[in-house]
């Protein structure tokens, strides 16, 4: 008889474990810590997170799974494959930058913001959105994609007496809740139609489901998407975007637009081409209509920001980041007619690594001109290289990149990649969708940064840049240059591995 006591691989499941212990300690550690040094509950978050992402280093190379069962050692809850790797790498690489954006933000609340608190709901969200990519069976992948929001809705609202903080929190809890509410009960057609959760038994069973029961399992596929469309901020799932960004604290803002993305695109990935390629037919046009919608919107919303408007660089970004989600989900929906899935969702993975990288430079360095301009209009980076020239010539660099052109390589290197994604598929419809956008979002692109380098309008703000703030500007500048320098790695180290 075999025994039911499993071994578990506690080097495997190390990073999200180190995420999730350190926000324990954290939260333990605000008890006894007076307020004077509270700030040092910040730094042991960063700590935690650098010590998290260095966790992955042992597992490269290696294939790591525990939470198996019992009968069927091949079939597990949890595995540490390259794109488990990968989707950590950038959930905890990010949080660790906005760890450092959070540790200034954090002493310019003037105590509106409780640290304590602060640091323990946000390293929860990281625990849960690196276990997410590791899930495979669809309860752990509820559970991970759960620990990952909940805590994002508290740090939305949680800036004392901010009436903007709770409508935006109010908003993004009560569309997350329901879009979660309607995946639970695709992932319950699902389990009803095939009897296990386990995605690899999923993608054998569902092919041989009970025609009685086909309806039911076709019906669980397209609900089950609805919650992660949501996470994506997919159109029709994208409204919450714009004041969620402006009513969360500016670090928060930033982590929703990389980790949350992150957090959705995964859980998409691991339902469709990893649970469900069977059902190719179902979710690969949603899919392919979803990025055409989400990319024009997200697109057209950025254009139409007003420079002088109140948070219109906030909101600015926002829209960009909708408009980038379409097109991340043009090689997931390109999976679905492509022989080769595998070089798909690479593409997916590597937009999203260049993404993530300039995306967070970008609200760095928002988050240092907020620091002087409350409002944070597109209007107030007017004559930012007058006063600070290396910050608008990385601000420059970062919008070079979220537009594709030179010199920004990365951004121009991942948009051919998703592009030729698209083409390979024979998705050549969706290719001139995204070329027409790419173009929208030029406009938005160039426009700000053009102002950048204009005349500034009397006196040029002087921008104090503290250390946290530079360090994050500064990792996020090198990063990009460096892969703009070589942008074939990126595509060496997003070869998932997944199948």
């Amino acid at each position: 008889m075999s025994s039911l006591v499993q071994s578990v691989d506690w080097l495997a499941i190390a990073p999200p474990v180190i995420a999730a212990l350190v926000g324990l300690a954290v939260l333990v550690a605000d008890l006894f810590v007076g307020e004077a040094r509270k700030p040092l509950l910040g730094w042991l978050a960063v700590t935690g997170l650098a010590a998290a992402t260095l966790m992955l280093l042992p597992l490269l190379g290696a294939d790591r799974s525990t939470f198996c069962l019992v009968g069927d050692p091949g079939v597990c809850s949890y595995t540490a494959d390259r794109f488990t790797l990968v989707i950590q790498f950038l959930v905890l690489g990010g949080a660790l930058l906005t760890a450092l954006l959070s540790v200034t933000a954090l002493k310019d609340a003037d105590k509106r913001l409780p640290e304590g608190e602060y640091w323990f709901l946000f390293l929860s969200s990281v625990a849960g959105a690196a276990l997410l990519p590791a899930s495979r069976d669809l309860a752990t992948l509820v559970v991970a994609l759960e620990v990952a929001s909940l805590p994002a809705f508290a740090l939305v609202g949680l800036r004392h007496g901010d009436r903007k903080s709770s409508e935006a929190a109010l908003k993004f809890f009560l569309s997350s809740v329901t879009a979660t509410a309607v995946s639970l009960l695709g992932i319950s057609f699902v389990y009803a139609a095939t009897g296990t959760l386990h995605l690899t038994l999923v993608a054998e069973r569902v092919q041989t489901v009970d025609g009685q029961l086909h309806t039911l399992a076709q019906t669980g596929v397209v609900l089950t998407l609805v919650g992660f469309a949501f996470k994506t901020a997919a159109v029709p799932f994208h409204f919450w975007v714009p004041d969620t960004y402006v009513g969360a604290p500016l670090p928060i803002a930033a982590y929703l637009s990389v980790i949350g993305k992150a957090v959705g695109f995964t859980g998409l990935i691991l339902v469709t081409v990893v649970a469900l390629p069977s059902y190719a037919e179902v979710w690969g046009p949603a899919l392919a209509a979803l990025a055409a919608l989400t990319m024009t919107v997200g697109n057209v919303g950025a254009l139409g920001q007003q420079a002088a408007r109140a948070y219109s660089a906030v909101r600015l970004l926002a829209w960009s980041s909708v408009g980038q989600a379409g097109y991340l989900l043009v090689p997931i929906a390109a999976a679905a007619y492509s022989g080769d899935a595998e070089k798909s969702i690479g593409s997916t993975l590597a937009y999203a690594l260049m993404y993530g990288a300039v995306n967070l430079g970008a609200f760095a360095v928002a988050a240092l001109v907020g620091r002087t301009k409350a409002l944070n209009r597109v209007s107030d980076y007017r004559g930012l290289y007058a006063s600070s020239p290396l910050t608008a010539l990385l601000l420059a660099f970062f919008l070079l990149c979220l537009a594709g052109l030179p010199p920004g390589i990365i951004g121009l290197f991942a948009k051919v990649t998703v592009f030729s994604a698209a083409v390979d598929a024979g998705l050549g419809w969706l290719a001139v969708v995204m070329a027409v956008n790419v173009v929208i979002a030029l406009v938005y692109y160039l426009r700000w940064t053009a102002l950048l380098f204009r005349a500034p309008d009397g006196e040029p703000a002087v921008h104090r840049v503290p250390v946290p703030l530079t360090a994050a500007i500064a990792l996020t500048g090198v990063l990009g240059i460096a892969l703009s320098g070589a942008p074939q790695l990126i595509l060496r180290f997003t070869d998932t591995g997944l199948f």
